[in-house]
């Protein structure tokens, strides 16, 4: 505990330094950035004492000091395994920095995609009523460091019945150039009335030190907005990731967001969905495939606000060697929230005796005129599945993976992005055939 004390004292220090750059950011981030500071400082890094982390042992985290991540180099042809085959803008961060010689815009008018220290500096009104104001309300100290640290990120802002065919690419690169360092990458969506996008969020590392991103995106969609939102995480087995998602939803919107973990050591994804008008709709899916020691930790909370709400969750995750996994979902129906209709699921296939995974899923109801369900399972290969197969001539080893792939595959069709669906399902395939270790190379 006194080790983790005297690492709090090193983020202070950053903080206190970092300010000194900042000195011509607006007053009202400055102010955001301190109350983040002060947040985190208080609360500290949480233990399993927390009932949110009960099953998550930060302790690996916590005991590190890291350090504010520099500017690292990286080349086009590093980019080619994660860059997307898509005709829309693509800009690329390096260690949480915008870097725009190796971004593309796509110039589709009314569109804006910017870099949010670019945006901070020239335009710092257009992002204010919205930037942290929703994260700030959560009780989230990994949300509160990342408001207090972050260089840079991006802005996305959908027009007003805008119509954007091609899905929006950010792509976010530890270097890990040195050891123990940390970046915080931000998004801001804000997506006008009766407008359509998607939004592509590529988390990826290099080299082989340790190194840690803690993100965080916050989707603001309008009345009948339709926004598609989807979160590829492939850190490398040296990384550390914790990612945060806001939405806050209004009238008639739909937001559907992927949470897609196939990388990283210790991984804790957070996503909060916020009904704040009637009619709003709601669907979160996910996919997590760990082996070795990984440990993913995958929360959820849908606020039901208003009436006539709608929410489906399906989570999935496949486990292997002695890697761990956990899932706590929420769904919270408010008093005023009439004629909710709300689902959760979250199934677990454990490839390995020693593999284990914690699953928590929650009702909180307080309106009687509501439909809601939710149930998890956790399960092996079904052994008669496996002899009917090799009874046909297929090997043990591949007639387990094409019965885990099936496994896997509902969650993948769902994801109407065809390249992230293909390139996602190519890695699973290749994670089940054992080509190499690290699910994200």
């Amino acid at each position: 505990m006194v080790a983790v004390a005297e690492h709090l004292s090193t983020y202070l220090a950053s903080f206190e330094q970092a300010g000194k750059q900042r000195a011509a950011e607006p007053t009202w981030l400055a102010e955001l950035r301190r109350a983040g500071m002060q947040r985190f400082a208080q609360a500290g890094f949480p233990t399993t004492r927390h009932e949110e982390y009960k099953y998550t042992n930060l302790a690996p985290l916590a005991k590190i000091p890291f350090r504010p991540a520099g500017a690292g180099q990286l080349r086009e042809e590093h980019l080619g395994p994660w860059r997307f085959e898509l005709k829309g803008d693509c800009l690329v961060f390096v260690n949480g920095r915008f870097a725009a010689d190796l971004s593309r815009r796509s110039g589709k008018s009314g569109l804006e995609v910017d870099s949010l220290a670019t945006r901070l500096s020239s335009d710092g009104a257009s992002v204010e009523q919205h930037l942290a104001r929703y994260t700030a309300k959560r009780d989230n100290v990994f949300a509160a460091l990342n408001t207090a640290f972050f260089e840079d990120g991006a802005v996305i802002r959908i027009p007003d019945r805008a119509v954007i065919e091609n899905p929006v690419q950010l792509i976010f690169v530890s270097t890990a150039d040195e050891a123990e360092t940390v970046s915080h990458p931000r998004v801001l969506i804000v997506a006008g009335r009766d407008s359509q996008a998607a939004v592509i969020e590529n988390y990826v590392g290099l080299g082989g030190n340790v190194y840690w991103t803690n993100a965080v995106t916050e989707i603001v969609a309008g009345a009948n907005a339709r926004i598609e939102h989807c979160r590829l995480q492939q850190e490398r087995t040296a990384g550390f990731h914790t990612g945060f998602v806001e939405i806050h939803q209004s009238r008639d919107s739909h937001v559907t967001t992927h949470s897609l973990s196939l990388g990283g050591s210790l991984v804790r994804n957070d996503v909060e969905v916020v009904l704040d008008d009637e009619a709003a709709e709601s669907t979160l899916t996910g996919l997590y495939a760990v082996r070795d020691r990984q440990h993913v930790d995958n929360r959820t909370c849908i606020d039901h606000a208003k009436p006539h709400g709608t929410s489906h969750q399906l989570y999935k995750g496949v486990l292997d060697g002695h890697s761990t996994g956990v899932f706590n979902g929420k769904i919270i129906v408010r008093p005023d929230a009439q004629k909710t209709d709300a689902i959760q699921s979250n199934k677990n296939l454990l490839l390995s005796e020693y593999a284990n995974i914690n699953t928590k899923p929650q009702l909180e109801i307080d309106a009687n005129d509501v439909k809601c369900t939710h149930g998890a399972t956790v399960g092996q290969i079904d052994e008669e599945a496996v002899f009917y197969l090799r009874s046909r001539g297929i090997a043990y080893a591949q007639a387990r993976a094409l019965l885990t792939y099936a496994f896997a595959a509902d969650i993948l069709e769902r994801v109407s992005i065809v390249p992230v669906r293909d390139y996602v399902e190519a890695k699973l395939m290749n994670w089940l055939a054992g080509d190499g270790r690290e699910v994200a190379r």
